[in-house]
């Protein structure tokens, strides 16, 4: 069989849909549905069924599907392994991060990497989720959180220094009333963040005003007087019109965790970037937008 219907296969099977997969591939739904046709006269029988709920495995589909998942690590792991050989500095380099991240600590990183390597080309995958280096969702990823996933390399980048933020009208009103400045929160429905329960705890009587899993819009809801916010200082020192709030004790820190798979460790361009980031980031004045 063929891996590109095996791959349109496993695609439709993830996101549910001709249209999905399609979409995820960045090809046509009629391309999804004549690849899907194929595998299907190659196996003599039908892999799916449509049902009101949307597109379900028939039993052949089922039997086939974990071969279909060895096939695609096969294959990944030779992409992977011919990716880390690579000896010439030029490609694109794909690189996954909060938004926040990319714009006010990769982006001098990324500036100086393009400078001295104008052949590569960084593709910045801006996004909370935690992608798959196992499926090249990525090549390298930064994130607050340990990598758990087998065959990564991983290591602690920096430590991440956050701080209390306000406009200056808000940062007065705390100091004569502070139950009536709103907190703005990260959403903990995914994970916890030990900077919610800081703010929680030292502001108990503050009402939330706003949630969201993006620092950038935080920022942006703070810069506009919806309350007070907790911000890396990066991007809080970096948003014309907030000022740090002093309090007895600093917000707790944050990891920066990198990892990237075994089979990239020889590649080039990303060994380049991760260079560059060390060598920046042991200056904190260095990294500014």
């Amino acid at each position: 069989m063929e891996w590109g219907d095996v791959r349109v296969f496993l695609a439709v099977i993830r996101n549910g849909s001709f249209g999905e997969a399609a979409r995820r591939l960045g090809v046509s739904h009629p391309t999804v549905g004549r690849r899907i046709k194929a595998l299907e006269d190659e196996a003599q029988q039908a892999l799916f069924r449509r049902t009101r709920e949307g597109l379900v495995l028939t039993d052949a589909g089922d039997g086939v599907m974990k071969l279909a998942e060895a096939m695609e690590n096969s294959a990944l792991a030779m992409e992977r392994r011919l990716a880390g050989n690579h000896e010439r500095l030029e490609g694109i380099l794909r690189i996954s991060s909060a938004e926040w991240f990319a714009n006010y600590v990769l982006a001098p990183i990324l500036g100086e990497l393009t400078r001295r390597h104008p052949a590569i080309v960084p593709e910045v995958i801006a996004s909370y989720r935690l992608i798959n280096l196992a499926r090249r969702d990525a090549d390298i990823a930064f994130r607050i959180v340990p990598f758990t996933e087998p065959d990564i390399v991983q290591r602690r980048l920096m430590s991440m220094p956050y701080a209390l933020y306000g406009t200056p009208e808000n940062a007065q009103t705390m100091l004569i009333d502070p139950s009536s400045v709103g907190l703005i929160l990260m959403n903990t429905e995914q994970s916890h963040f030990p900077d919610v329960s800081w703010l929680l705890e030292r502001f108990p009587h503050s009402r939330c005003a706003f949630k969201s899993t993006s620092r950038a819009i935080q920022a942006q809801m703070c810069l506009r007087g919806m309350g007070i916010a907790v911000l890396p200082q990066p991007l809080g020192d970096a948003t014309t019109g907030l000022q740090r709030i002093a309090t007895p004790d600093l917000p707790p820190s944050r990891d920066i965790w990198v990892g990237y798979h075994q089979d990239l460790r020889h590649m080039d361009r990303l060994r380049a970037m991760l260079d560059i980031a060390d060598a920046l980031l042991t200056d904190p004045a260095l990294v500014a937008p």
